[in-house]
């Protein structure tokens, strides 16, 4: 199905939506460590930022879908990571995930925000304008292939910093 088939409504998480936002990541990914990772990073005030955890409604109001953006850095400098991103698997193809990824980009830059950076899949990320980082002089800590680690320049007209990524501690890199 096409972005077009719903008219998805996004917004930031609120507490109320904990147990939810937990469920999606969990049934959205094999194993519970994306939906744990959330919990990590939300106790974590260095790298949560608050109107940054979007998630996805149905028609009904049930969530369906979710994106987080928190903090990390390039060689000490402030950046976004967009990690992870989650549909309930009956809600996939659906552009729920999508919905949730512009709006949460929008608020970024809304915010001031510059750099955001992703480590996934190389044809479903470029939609958003992504593009592989080392275009950016960007590099992961770890071996990734150059096609899945890609940043985005919300506001081109702004320097972006050059270096290695460091996750929040809630990553385990």
């Amino acid at each position: 199905m096409s972005d077009s088939t719903h008219a998805w409504s996004t917004r930031p998480e609120t507490s109320a939506d904990t147990t939810a936002v937990h469920a999606i990541n969990s049934a959205a990914f094999e194993t519970p460590s994306e939906a744990d990772l959330v919990d990590a990073l939300r106790t974590d005030p260095a790298a949560w930022i608050d109107g940054l955890s979007i998630v996805t409604e149905a028609a009904d109001g049930a969530l369906v879908g979710h994106v987080l953006f928190t903090r990390c850095h390039v060689d000490g400098h402030a950046a976004l990571a967009l990690a992870p991103c989650a549909v309930l698997p009956e809600f996939q193809r659906t552009g729920a995930g999508s919905a949730a990824i512009r709006t949460g980009l929008e608020a970024a830059r809304a915010k001031g925000e510059n750099l955001v950076l992703v480590l996934g899949h190389a044809d479903y990320y470029p939609r958003f304008g992504f593009t592989p980082a080392s275009g950016f002089g960007v590099r992961a800590p770890f071996e990734v292939p150059d096609e899945a680690m890609m940043a985005l320049s919300l506001d081109p007209s702004r320097a972006t910093p050059r270096g290695t990524i460091q996750y929040p501690a809630a990553f385990g890199i």
